[in-house]
C-alpha cells in the first residue's frame, strides 16, 4: 500500500511528509518535487504569504544517489515565515496572545469544540491550507512513478467565479507525453493555469473586482490522466472502487466542496443513450475503442482504458479582508471574525493540490495491481499485463 502522512503547522518550523510503500529504484530528485511546489505557489490572486515563502524540499531519507531505496521517503519543507513567529509558535512552555474570534467557513469553531481549546490558533495552524504543500510533495513523488509507466496528468482551471473557460486540451488520441509537455509549456505563460486566454482575462478582472470589495472567489479545476491502463481499482468491495477513492482524496483538499467524474452532474439530466459510451471494434493494435468518454475513464469503480477525467469545485476562501460576523469566545458577544493575510483566489493552487491527490491515488492503485519491491519488477509485471489486452 502506498501511503503518506504529514506533520507541521502553518507558521511552525516547517512541514514534514513521509511517503511509504514506494518500490526501490525509482529515479527521484529534490527538483522533481520543487517544480510542483513552485506550481502551487503561482497564480493571480495569491496573498502576501506566497511572497515570503520559497518552497523547497529537502529529501532526508529513503533516497540514495537519485534513486529510492524501498524504505520510507522523508521530506522537509521549511517555513521561511517561521522567523516572524518564533515566540507565537514556540514548542516550549509559555504563553502568546490568543485568537478568540473564529472565522466562518474555517475549522475554527468546530475545532475549538472538538479538542477543547480556548485559542483559535491551536486549530487554524494545522487546518490551514499551508499543509497542502506537503501533500503536493507526496503527489509529486507519485507523479514521478506514474511518468515512469507512461501516465501523465494534465491539470488546469476551467472556472473562476461565474467565468467559465472553453477547454480544448487533448483528452484522448494523443501521446500522453506530448500532450503533457505541450500543456506544461503553455501553463508557464498563463496567470491562472487556464488554457482559454479570453476566459483567463475575464477571470483576472473578476478577481480584481472581488479584491476591491474585500471579497474572495472560488472556482472549478479539471484533472485529466492520460495513459491509464484498464483494470485499476475493483468493484469487489465499496472501499476499493477507484472512483470513490479519487473522490475521497480530492474532497479532502482544503476548500473543495464537490467532485465529479466524467459528465458527473450533467449525466443526471440526460437519458442513458446520451450518457453511456458505446464499445466499438478497435483500430490497429487495439482490440476495442470507445465512441466517447462520458464516464471519465471509470466504470464500476475500475479504469476502462480511457483518460480519467475529474473536476473539483472550490468554495471561495473563508478569510475575508472585510470579515464576516462572528463572536468572541471569551464573552460570546458579537464580533468581527479574526483576519490575517489571505488570498483573494487560490483556485490555481488548489488545482495543483487536486492534481497531486489524483496522482497519489492512481499511483497507489497502479502499485496495487502491478506491485513489486523494485521498479524493475513493477515494470516487468505491467509489460506482461499489457500484452494481454493490446
Amino acid at each position: 500500500m502506498l501511503r503518506y502522512m504529514t506533520a507541521g503547522e502553518s507558521h511552525g518550523r516547517g512541514l514534514v511528509v513521509i511517503v511509504d510503500g514506494l518500490p526501490a529504484g525509482l529515479p527521484l530528485t529534490e527538483e522533481d518535487v520543487n517544480q510542483e511546489l513552485a506550481r502551487r505557489q503561482r497564480g493571480y490572486g495569491r496573498g502576501a504569504r506566497m511572497a515570503i515563502e520559497r518552497d523547497r524540499v529537502q529529501i532526508i531519507g529513503g533516497v540514495r544517489h537519485g534513486r529510492t531505496l524501498g524504505s520510507p521517503v522523508g521530506m522537509l519543507i521549511e517555513n521561511r515565515d517561521w522567523e516572524n513567529w518564533r515566540e507565537v509558535m514556540s514548542t516550549e512552555p509559555g504563553e502568546a496572545p490568543r485568537v478568540t474570534r473564529p472565522r466562518p467557513g474555517h475549522a475554527d469553531l468546530a475545532g475549538l469544540v472538538k479538542y477543547g481549546h480556548d485559542d483559535v490558533r491551536n486549530v487554524l495552524e494545522r487546518a490551514s491550507a499551508r499543509e497542502t504543500a506537503a501533500r503536493v510533495a507526496a503527489g509529486a513523488v507519485a507523479a514521478v512513478l506514474l511518468r515512469e509507466v507512461g501516465i501523465r496528468l494534465l491539470g488546469y482551471v476551467v472556472a473562476v467565479g461565474e467565468v467559465t473557460a472553453e477547454v480544448s486540451l487533448p483528452r484522448e488520441g494523443q501521446d500522453p507525453v506530448t500532450a503533457w509537455e505541450s500543456w506544461r509549456e503553455l501553463e508557464k505563460r498563463t496567470m491562472l493555469r487556464c488554457p482559454d486566454p479570453a476566459a483567463e482575462r475575464e477571470m483576472i478582472a473578476a478577481i480584481d473586482r472581488a479584491r476591491s470589495r474585500g471579497d474572495t472567489l472560488g472556482g472549478v479545476v479539471e484533472v485529466v490522466a492520460l495513459g491509464v491502463p484498464p483494470g485499476l481499482g475493483s468493484y469487489g468491495q465499496w472501499d476499493r472502487r477507484l472512483d470513490g477513492r479519487l473522490a475521497g482524496a480530492v474532497m479532502a483538499v482544503n476548500g473543495i466542496k464537490a467532485v465529479e467524474i466524467g459528465d458527473g452532474f450533467r449525466a443526471a439530466a440526460r437519458p442513458g443513450s446520451l450518457v453511456h459510451d458505446p464499445i466499438l471494434p478497435g483500430e490497429g493494435t487495439r482490440r476495442w475503442r470507445r465512441a466517447s468518454n462520458r464516464a471519465g475513464g471509470l466504470e464500476g469503480g475500475v479504469t476502462n482504458g480511457e483518460p480519467v477525467v475529474l473536476r473539483a469545485a472550490m468554495k471561495p476562501i473563508a478569510t475575508l479582508a472585510r470579515p464576516l460576523p462572528s463572536v468572541d469566545i471569551d464573552t460570546w458577544r458579537p464580533a468581527a471574525a479574526h483576519h490575517e493575510r489571505s488570498d483573494v483566489c487560490a483556485v490555481p493552487a488548489a488545482g495543483v493540490v487536486v492534481e497531486a491527490a489524483v496522482s497519489f491515488v492512481l499511483a497507489d492503485a497502479f502499485l496495487e495491481k502491478f506491485g513489486g519491491d523494485s521498479m524493475e519488477e513493477v515494470t516487468r509485471n505491467y509489460a506482461a499485463y499489457r500484452e494481454g489486452f493490446q
